[in-house]
């Protein structure tokens, strides 16, 4: 049965993408579909990824690319590269990605397991597994995580030896949780891709092994 993984993190450059592309290799047998949503600041449009004239609510709410060559210098290529079958980059204006939903469930449909790299994407659906990316030695939270950092299933900790510099967030959001600790340029362990392995059910509806790569 297939299923959808969706990869989070508290900030910018901490090891989402090598975590996905680290989850893509140690299962390469699931036929992953991958795609990263990027979501725009006001005023950008997602087209062209680029303040313009055009109304980016009504004209451009999102941009979706796919990838086919795994030697180009993208997040969406290092999927592939890392044995995904197809990949993708979604682009949205920030409050903007409810108007994607019906591209995304269509490739969820048509895939074999997908898997995601986004926080606001729970916002609309519950996936089947849920994991957020945690880098102790970074101050940066972001709010999306904050929100929905108690529907975690597990995380995954970059540098599980530092001391949590976060201010505002309780402790009780992630300490029970199922933790993997990772060490870069290795973002996935065994015991991740056993845990992985073991949640394959089916995708829900919408409303309801080591690998070295670099650090998005």
């Amino acid at each position: 049965m297939k299923m959808l993984v969706v990869v989070g993190g508290h900030s910018r450059n901490i090891g989402k993408t090598s975590v996905m592309a680290g989850i893509i290799a140690a299962l390469r047998e699931r036929d992953w579909t991958a795609i990263k949503i990027t979501q725009h600041g006001h005023g950008i449009c997602s087209e062209v990824g680029e303040p313009c004239e055009c109304s980016t609510e009504y004209d451009h709410p999102y941009a979706i690319s796919e990838e086919t060559n795994p030697r180009n210098r993208s997040d969406s290529a290092r999927f592939l590269l890392a044995g995904a079958k197809r990949a993708y980059w979604l682009r949205t204006g920030m409050g903007q990605l409810g108007h994607a939903l019906p591209v995304l469930r269509e490739l969820v449909n048509s895939s074999g397991n997908t898997i995601v790299e986004s926080n606001s994407l729970l916002q609309f659906w519950k996936p089947d597994l849920y994991l957020v990316v945690l880098d102790f030695s970074v101050a940066d939270f972001k709010e999306s995580t904050r929100r929905y950092l108690d529907r975690a299933d597990a995380l995954v900790v970059v540098h599980p030896e530092a001391k949590p510099a976060w201010r505002g967030v309780s402790p009780a959001l992630w300490q029970s949780k199922p933790r993997f600790a990772v060490s870069p340029p290795n973002y996935v362990s065994l015991e991740l891709a056993a845990y992985i392995a073991d949640k394959g059910i089916a995708v829900p509806k919408l409303g309801d092994l080591d690998q070295s790569c670099g650090v998005s």
